[in-house]
């Protein structure tokens, strides 16, 4: 007694009565975490009983969560004219017990983004995702805009990133997501929108370049190269090259290549063994648009490797991702055959919002993290 005494933790009528200058707060997403005012410290366990909890049930009639200039999670009573940092929901906690005995790993093919996400506060981080629009690129947008992050969709079109962006608005008002011309097709629109954000003057904390086109027929950009390699790679290696300064100086920071297992069925190096540039940038007659994905899928994880090497010691990481198989998005708009197979495909592969973003943030944007 004397010992917990001493501790701040004497003994009181329940074992979930908390200590003296102990508070009990929530975060966005509903998680209980405790406050110890004496120590200027926080943590998510009981200072006594030593479990989780989270908030069950929506919030009472006339309530609103609002969150002020620190970032700091408060409760609008619009019935009574009162705020309060208190939620009034605490009283009708659930245990969470992360060391329960299961079988089910942490994160599976059920996995949502926003469990992914549960508890974390992202106000602080900015994050560029290119190819935003719509498909996984919308999912990934919206799920680190819900909680917090500063989130700028990198689009070609900017009617359908405007709409993305009120699709995200809609959901919460407040959050903080921009759309900004980006065409990964012309060289010159990558250096103008890397200018633009750099007007803007602050920190890159995870850049993911997500955009990419799939079975496109051959054409030439403007820059004079096919179409897929500069869309899928190329564009997106300038863009890192251009955003790398700013990389560094947001350390911890993390580049995300959106890959696929496809890679693994092209080459290009030539019969010496050497890399053969012109298997990167076809001709016309050379050209088959599987092929030229799949090759340009290959490029994003060898450059995502070397980028790794080259910047990690600077506080940069850089994962290549397969975000998983046959995903019903827009991708493969471009060919009838293709959205025949992936909606036949549909019904016995991965949803947009499940195993694909799970897959996607474990093994790129939060795996071996700390923030």
């Amino acid at each position: 007694m004397a010992a917990l005494k001493y501790a701040g933790l004497e003994d009181t009528d329940s074992e979930e009565e908390l200590p003296p200058g102990w508070e009990e707060r929530t975060t966005k997403d509903g998680w209980v975490y405790y406050a110890n005012h004496l120590e200027e410290k926080t943590q998510w366990e009981h200072p006594k009983s030593g479990k989780r909890k989270r908030i069950a049930g929506d919030l009472p009639y006339g309530w609103e969560q609002e969150t002020d200039e620190n970032g700091q999670v408060y409760f609008v009573d619009h019935i009574n004219k009162r705020t309060t940092y208190l939620d009034p929901r605490l009283a009708f906690t659930v245990e969470d017990n992360p060391m329960k005995s299961t079988t089910r790993q942490r994160y599976d093919g059920n996995s949502t983004a926003m469990e992914i996400l549960q508890g974390r506060d992202l106000s602080e981080k900015v994050v560029i995702i290119t190819g935003a629009n719509s498909g996984i690129g919308f999912e990934t947008a919206k799920s680190l805009a819900l909680h917090g992050a500063y989130v700028i969709l990198a689009c070609r079109n900017m009617s359908r990133a405007n709409e993305a962006v009120q699709r995200i608005l809609e959901e919460w008002h407040k959050a903080k997501v921009e759309a900004m011309t980006l065409d990964l097709a012309s060289l010159h629109s990558v250096q103008h929108f890397a200018e633009a954000f750099k007007s803007k003057n602050v920190p890159l904390h995870v850049l993911i370049c997500n955009a990419a086109v799939f079975a496109a027929p051959w054409s030439l950009t403007e820059d004079d190269l096919e179409a897929t390699f500069q869309v899928n790679h190329l564009g997106h290696f300038y863009l890192v090259q251009l955003l790398e300064d700013i990389l560094r100086r947001s350390s911890p920071a993390r580049v995300v290549m959106v890959s696929s297992e496809s890679h693994r069925f092209s080459e290009i190096k030539d019969s010496s063994g050497k890399l053969d540039f012109n298997l990167l940038s076809p001709s016309k007659k050379e050209f088959w648009a599987m092929v030229a994905y799949n090759r340009s899928k290959l490029c994003n994880i060898l450059f995502s490797n070397e980028l790794n090497r080259h910047l990690s010691p600077h506080g940069v990481t850089s994962n290549a991702v397969h975000p998983g198989n046959m995903i019903y998005s827009s991708i493969h708009r471009n060919w009838w055959v293709y959205t025949l197979l992936f909606t036949l495909a549909r019904p016995f592969t991965k949803s947009m919002v499940s195993e694909c973003l799970a897959a996607f943030y474990t093994s790129s944007v939060f795996k071996s993290w700390e923030w």
